[in-house]
C-alpha cells in the first residue's frame, strides 16, 4: 500500500504521523511510504532520517495526497487538506468531529473513509489511541494551570504547593479518566490540595485506594461540582464522552461566581469544552479572561511537547497502521471491530453515533456502509 505522511499545517503543530522507525517497519513489510519534506524536522526527525528508513520524500502535500491511499496524520485535516480527499482515500488521524460542523460536512462530501484515533477502542472498552495524548495533556494541564495562576499571567498569585505556613493551592479536577488521573498525579506531586469528581464510583474508588487521604474524591453531582469549582484556584476540565460533544458542567453563571484570578484549563476543548465560556485557543495566544477567570483552552496541548507526544502516539497507532496496510483499509475495518469503532465517516455517511447526535445527522451502521462500498 502507498501511505502518505503530510506535514501538519495546524498552527503551532509540530507532531508527525509516523516516525522514521515506524516508516522502517512499514517499508520492511513491503509498503511504500511518502513523507512530505520537513514533516518531522521541528522535532529532530530529518528528511535524511526518513530516507534512511526507506521513505520517499515529496515536496508538497498535494502530490502526496494524490499518490497515496492511506493518509496518516496527527491533527484534523485543515480546509486545504480536506479539499484533496476523495473516495479513494482512507484518513487516519484525530478528528474530534462532534465539535466541528464544517469539517464534518467537508469530509462527508469527500467520500473518504475517515477513522478517528479518539474513538478506536480496545477489548476492555478503553481508547488506546486517545490515551497517550490524554496522558500528555493531563500532565500538561497542571503545568499550564500553575503558570496561569501566576500574577503576571492574570492569575491569583497562588503557588500550588504552598510553602510552610501557607496553604497549598486548591485544584478541582472534573473527570477521573486518563486526563484526570494524570492531572491528579501531577497536582499531588506538587503538594496541591486536590479534589477529583466523577460519576463513576469505581474510578473514584481506584483513585482513593491509590492516594488515600492525600486527595478528596467526590461523586460529580451538580451541587458537588458547583461547590468545588467555586472554591478552587485551578479547575481542570477532563470530561469525555467518546466521539460526542463534552457535557457543559460549568455554565456562565458559575464562571461569574468563581474566585477572581482563578484558572480554568479545559482539556475537553477538542470536543467543545466542558464550560459554556470555553472556546478554542492556540499556543500563540493560549489564554483569555472571562469574568476575571483565566481560561486556557488550547486545542492541541500535546503539540507543545511534540517529540514526546509523537513517540507516544506512534507506539499506539503503528499496529493499526500496519493492519490497514496489510489487509487494505476496507477489509481491516470489516474484520476488526475495535478499529471499526474508529470509523466516524464513510462514503458520505456518518457512522459514529456521537458525531451523528452532535450534528443532528442520520447514523448508519458501519458494517452496512462498508459492505455497499
Amino acid at each position: 500500500m502507498e501511505i502518505g505522511v503530510p506535514k501538519e499545517i495546524k498552527p503551532q503543530e509540530s507532531r508527525v504521523g509516523l516516525t522514521p522507525a515506524a516508516v522502517a517497519e512499514l517499508v520492511g513489510r513491503g509498503h511504500k511510504v511518502l513523507v512530505q519534506s520537513q514533516a518531522g524536522s521541528a522535532i529532530g526527525f530529518r528528511d535524511a532520517d526518513y530516507q534512511a528508513a526507506g521513505a520517499l520524500i515529496v515536496a508538497d502535500a498535494d502530490t502526496l495526497f494524490g499518490a497515496c491511499e492511506l493518509i496518516v496524520k496527527v491533527k484534523e485535516p485543515q480546509a486545504q487538506e480536506r479539499a484533496w480527499l476523495t473516495p479513494e482515500h482512507c484518513l487516519f488521524t484525530y478528528l474530534h468531529l462532534a465539535a466541528d460542523r464544517q469539517q464534518t460536512e467537508d469530509l462527508l462530501n469527500s467520500g473518504a473513509l475517515c477513522i478517528a484515533y479518539e474513538t478506536v477502542s480496545d477489548a476492555q472498552g478503553g481508547l488506546p489511541l486517545l490515551a497517550p495524548m490524554s496522558e500528555v495533556a493531563g500532565r500538561m494541564a497542571i503545568q499550564a494551570g500553575a503558570h496561569c495562576l501566576e500574577t503576571p499571567q492574570g492569575g491569583r498569585g497562588v503557588l500550588l504547593g504552598g510553602v510552610p505556613g501557607v496553604p497549598a493551592g486548591r485544584v478541582t479536577i472534573l473527570g477521573a479518566g486518563v486526563v484526570g488521573s494524570q492531572a491528579l498525579a501531577m497536582a499531588v506531586g506538587l503538594g496541591a490540595d486536590v479534589s477529583v469528581l466523577d460519576t463513576r464510583i469505581e474510578a473514584l474508588r481506584r483513585l482513593d485506594a491509590q492516594y488515600g487521604n492525600r486527595i478528596h474524591t467526590l461523586y460529580a453531582s451538580r451541587d458537588a461540582v458547583e461547590k468545588r469549582v467555586l472554591g478552587a484556584d485551578l479547575v481542570i476540565g477532563a470530561v469525555l464522552i467518546p466521539g460526542a460533544a463534552a457535557p457543559k458542567l460549568i455554565d456562565a453563571d458559575l464562571v461569574r461566581r468563581m474566585l477572581p484570578g482563578s484558572v480554568l484549563v479545559d482539556v475537553a476543548i477538542d470536543q467543545g469544552g466542558c464550560a459554556q465560556t470555553s472556546r478554542p485557543t492556540t499556543h500563540d495566544a493560549p489564554t483569555y479572561v472571562v469574568d476575571e477567570v483565566v481560561h486556557y483552552c488550547v486545542s492541541n496541548m500535546p503539540g507543545a511537547v511534540a517529540r514526546t507526544a509523537t513517540l507516544a502516539l506512534n507506539n499506539a497507532t503503528l499496529p493499526f497502521v500496519i493492519e490497514l496496510a496489510e489487509k487494505g483499509c476496507k477489509r481491516a475495518l470489516q474484520e476488526n471491530p475495535r478499529l471499526r469503532d474508529g470509523l466516524n465517516l464513510a462514503r458520505g455517511c456518518v457512522t459514529h453515533p456521537g458525531v451523528a447526535e452532535a450534528h443532528g445527522l442520520a447514523c448508519h451502521r458501519a458494517e452496512e456502509v462498508l459492505a455497499q462500498s
